[in-house]
């Protein structure tokens, strides 16, 4: 038995892989992220996670001011490569319908929901690049007991690092980056 040929896009362009090579990737490739000039591909999605990520986007969008937009599994453009991709985030952008990327400075806030294959990413690498780049507001969601609890960053302008605000169990509320409340035990339901 041989293997399949790698297709051509697979193999890095000379000079390494770049933000915008990512828009030159085919429409039938798996999606991907690039972190530190690497193709990361995304991992196929727990029930939890899509659950979690539809619902608290749409709770987002509920709250949020009409001149934000929630958009999902959309990248950010941090430099020539680096383009991670949060689950959710808040945006101050104007619609462009062929958009496929954000600024960091269009980001109000990057979440991210922590799954086992992107714990480290997640914990580690992407909340230190969302900081350096001046994303003021950062949300990691943890899975425990089969509910989701919401880690609540706020950039230390100072440090120019992420500092904890809260861990929500049950019911988010936080004053920044606009006032919410969010019902937590309604985001994924058994």
């Amino acid at each position: 038995m041989t293997a399949e040929p790698l297709p051509d896009w697979f193999y890095p362009p000379p000079g390494g892989w770049t933000a915008d090579d990512l828009d030159r990737l085919p429409p039938d490739a798996p999606r991907f992220e690039l972190i530190d000039g690497a193709l990361v591909m995304m991992s196929p999605q727990t029930e939890f996670h899509s659950m979690v990520m539809r619902r608290l986007a749409n709770a987002i969008e509920l709250a949020a001011p009409h001149h934000l937009r929630v958009p999902a599994e959309m990248s950010i453009r941090l430099g020539e490569r680096q383009r991670p991709e949060p689950d959710i985030l808040i945006v101050d952008a104007p619609p462009r319908k062929k958009r496929t990327s954000y600024l960091p400075e269009e980001v109000v806030l990057a979440v991210e929901i922590v799954s086992d294959e992107s714990a480290v990413r997640d914990r580690e690498a992407k909340p230190v690049k969302y900081a350096k780049a001046g994303i003021r507001h950062f949300w990691r969601v943890e899975e425990e007991n089969d509910e989701p609890v919401v880690h609540v960053y706020e950039l230390d302008d100072t440090t120019g690092a992420y500092v904890a605000t809260g861990i929500h169990r049950g019911r988010l509320a936080v004053p920044v980056p606009f006032p919410m409340e969010i019902d937590l035990t309604t985001l994924y339901r058994r």
